[in-house]
């Protein structure tokens, strides 16, 4: 009987020979994609998977594949499919949402982004944003020359910014847009010394000192 690595090495060639170390939050979204798929197809994913170690051979094959992406977007892709496919999806729909994920992180679409942008009003920080990468795209490429610059000019300037943090959202980092620190009610501004010297005096003749 052949063994998973050989299979493996069949199906790509090199995977056995130099496999990649994985990562237990990895192993743990794969485990946690299969899992969805189970309870979302049921019979179809006994089917699929009813020949002994067919079920693991395939979570090998899929962590193999799939290790460039974070655990979250494996996992918030698995929801998407479960949520939209009628049977039982494949690796290469799997690779389809993962590759088109920005929607999945709450990320609009760079046209809705770039008119968010261009539409905010001033103070730009004090915006609520829908998300910080639309606010950091818009740094990126300057405020000025979204005011001034025609779409044809600024857009792909701020496609780029967005498409790169879009990118980094996915792979799992948090953005978050810069903010100022409110000011205080009152400012208090050191008085010089001829002023504290005629406010001393004043307060000692209001006491009568």
């Amino acid at each position: 009987m052949k063994t998973v690595d050989t299979v493996l090495a069949a199906v790509r060639p090199g995977l056995s020979e130099a496999p990649k170390p994985a990562g237990a939050d990895l192993v743990a979204a794969i485990n946690h994609v299969f899992a969805e798929f189970e309870l979302a197809y049921h019979n179809q994913f006994h089917k699929a998977f009813a020949a002994e170690g067919s079920l693991q051979l395939t979570k090998k094959y899929w962590l193999s594949v799939l290790g460039e992406y974070s655990p979250d977007l494996l996992k918030r892709a698995a929801r998407q499919l479960a949520r939209t496919q009628e049977f039982l999806p494949t690796l290469a729909g799997m690779i389809a949402v993962c590759e088109d994920a920005a929607a999945l992180f709450g990320l609009p679409a760079v046209e809705a982004a770039y008119r968010e942008a261009c539409l905010a009003p001033e103070p730009k920080w004090r915006q609520t944003w829908s998300h910080p990468a639309v606010y950091l795209a818009a740094a990126a490429t300057g405020w000025d020359v979204l005011a001034s610059e025609s779409q044809t000019q600024a857009l792909p300037l701020f496609a780029n910014h967005y498409a790169q943090l879009c990118r980094r959202v996915v792979r799992g980092e948090q953005l978050e847009a810069p903010t100022r620190l409110a000011l205080p009610e009152q400012v208090q501004v050191p008085l010089t010394p001829e002023r504290s010297r005629a406010r001393l005096q004043a307060l000692r003749a209001r006491l009568e000192l």
